[in-house]
């Protein structure tokens, strides 16, 4: 067992966190991580209103009896969601940690705290992460070059960023990005991580609500395989390379590129009905690089088993027999 900050923060066996994932991270997948040991959020937005964030929440509660979060995701829209109200349904809940991501949760701050949550930021930079801690962040989620979805736009790679916010905030930290298994763990805590997050690789197991067709692409396709887009908007996503990616690196290319142009690729709407049809050519699919490191479709408890088993052989037997050698 490795005890860390992060165990300690969320009262869990094991320093693993599945963050949030936009239409996967429903109470199927958050219990069964959280079962096993890990922490697990829900994804907020997945759901069109408060009620229905309600619902899931407690049907989760009926799946495990162990800690899980909410992941609430800022974003720039003409139509924000009603924030407010979803916090208070996590009050209302006793959610005891909210991830947020995205825009600065600052304007959220006291309402979130005036029910007892501890938060945690997803930060892409050391000067993001400085900002969490000074506005009464938890403890920061820091995301590397190599992670699916949003990596910021520094291009820092974890094993940059991961020391850089460790040496400069107090607040436990949770590594994030290029992360699949037990080496990556050790890694991680190496860095100076009390914990490594995992999104693309809790895709592919057995519990995710992700069609078949989309868990055997990241198990074939290669580190090599996703792409970066919406560059030219400052808004890069990492995405599985597909048709999809490819059209949208090819409008791009054009020049002048509006984000109307890009919907048809990249709305939330056509990613749901690529994960729920299975239609994997049919839009932008977020992934990261550590899809080479993916070769199987686990369930979520055979997963965190064999990283934790892989990353205490790593600590005790071989660190052990370097040591000794010495």
């Amino acid at each position: 067992m490795l005890k860390t900050r992060i165990t300690e923060f969320f009262g869990i066996e094991r320093p693993i966190v599945q963050g949030g994932l936009m239409w996967v991270a429903t109470a199927e997948l958050v219990s069964a991580v959280s079962n096993a040991g890990g922490m697990g959020f829900m994804t907020a937005l997945t759901f069109p209103d408060a009620e229905s964030l309600r619902a899931e929440i407690r049907k989760c509660r009926a799946m495990t009896d162990q800690p899980f979060g909410i992941n609430l995701t800022f974003l720039p829209t003409l139509r924000p969601p009603d924030y407010p109200t979803l916090i208070n349904v996590c009050i209302e809940e006793g959610i005891r940690f909210i991830e947020t991501a995205g825009r600065n949760p600052e304007p959220y701050m006291p309402q979130i705290k005036s029910g007892g949550i501890q938060v945690i930021h997803k930060c892409t930079s050391v000067r993001h992460a400085l900002k969490a801690e000074k506005i009464g962040c938890d403890a920061i989620s820091i995301d590397g070059f190599e992670a699916a979805g949003h990596p910021g736009e520094d291009d820092v790679t974890t094993l940059i960023l991961v020391p850089l916010v460790r040496d400069a905030v107090k607040v436990p930290i949770i590594a994030s990005g290029g992360f699949a298994d037990g080496r990556g763990l050790v890694a991680a805590l190496a860095l100076g991580a009390d914990g490594m997050n995992m999104g693309t690789r809790f895709v592919a197991t057995r519990e995710a609500p992700v069609h078949e067709n989309l868990k055997l692409a990241l198990v074939r396709r290669s580190e090599t395989d996703t792409r970066l887009i919406m560059r030219s908007l400052r808004n890069t996503e990492r995405v599985l390379h597909n048709q999809a990616a490819d059209q949208v690196l090819e409008i791009e290319g054009r020049g002048n590129t509006q984000i109307q142009d890009l919907i048809p690729y990249v709305s939330g709407l056509v990613g749901k009905k690529v994960l729920e049809g299975g239609d994997v050519d049919g839009g932008t699919i977020a992934a990261g690089q550590c899809i080479g490191l993916i070769r199987d479709i686990p369930t979520c408890r055979e997963l965190l088993d064999r990283i934790m088993a892989e990353a205490e052989e790593i600590i005790q037997a071989r660190f052990g027999r370097m040591l000794a050698a010495g």
